[in-house]
């Protein structure tokens, strides 16, 4: 029988494993899930006084990117996110930055898109 991917994007990762789980319990090829971002590095990990820290440009102190370089900052930081004055208006941004990727066989294609759209995905 031939196989489907499904793409299915996420605001939290409880819901996607909730989703997850109802998954396998139908008996799917394959699944995943994972974190993705518009930027490099892995955010924010730690409080810092921006008045004695070491911060290299605005896109540090609000996104928490990796240093990449005096070229690449400026654009970084002129970026609305790190501004802060517009949301962006694109996925990332608006909380679906949860990644559930799903195979499963063609037979049981719709039943797990009505699953992934119960459980609040975007697909």
């Amino acid at each position: 029988m031939a196989e489907k991917n499904i793409l299915a994007y996420f605001k939290s990762p409880d819901k996607a494993q909730e989703a997850a789980a109802k998954l396998r319990d139908l008996g799917v090829i394959d699944l995943q899930i994972d974190r993705f971002r518009k930027y490099p590095g892995d955010g924010v990990s730690q409080f810092m006084n921006p008045i004695t820290g070491q911060i290299e440009s605005l896109a540090d102190l609000t996104l928490g990117l990796e240093d990449s370089g005096p070229d690449s900052r400026v654009l970084l930081d002129a970026d609305v996110t790190a501004s802060g004055f517009s949301e962006g208006g694109n996925d990332v941004l608006t909380g679906h930055d949860i990644l559930l990727t799903v195979v499963v066989d063609e037979a049981s294609h719709h039943k797990t898109l009505e699953i992934l759209r119960q459980a609040g995905a975007v697909v």
